[in-house]
């Protein structure tokens, strides 16, 4: 069985290390190495879509990416407890027409033992910004270690 440290019970440094890691594997844009994450069947709330399963996972972030340009994530911990952590976030993005928006929102995650994701629940709120409103300004990819969390930012 494949192993996604670090592994439940959490303490206040593994859950922080692994809000990062999932942030940065957001950021990656990339569905495949995303899907990795979460257990074969695992369970998802996403605004007001439920679906299950990695295959599933994947077809919805492709999806999701080729509407959201530009995507940038931030992940804070928000509390955690045994095999439990929920984060909340934030996200900016253009569409096609180029408007962009920043999406706030928190998730609720549920690990098994071997540290993949077997459930998130996530609620989002869009609101529409204009370009120089803009925060997340990094090269897309990960967030450099310098740049500001959520609360730094005032979000």
């Amino acid at each position: 069985m494949h192993e996604r440290p670090p592994l439940p019970p959490f303490t206040a440094e593994t859950a922080a290390l692994k809000a990062r890691l999932a942030e940065d594997a957001w950021n990656s844009r990339d569905p495949a190495r995303v899907a990795q994450a979460y257990t074969q069947d695992s369970r998802w709330r996403n605004r007001a879509e439920f679906f299950q399963g990695r295959e599933a996972i994947q077809a919805f972030l492709a999806r999701k990416w080729q509407r959201e340009l530009d995507y940038r994530l931030i992940k804070e911990l928000w509390a955690f407890t045994g095999n439990r952590i929920a984060v909340r976030f934030a996200y900016e993005w253009r569409d096609d027409s180029n408007h962009w928006m920043r999406s706030h929102g928190n998730e609720q995650w549920e690990f098994d033992e071997h540290g993949l994701m077997s459930r998130r629940e996530a609620s989002i709120n869009d609101v529409r910004i204009s370009e120089d409103e803009r925060l997340f300004r990094w090269p897309l990819g990960p967030r450099p270690k310098e740049h500001p969390g959520l609360s730094e930012l005032g979000l």
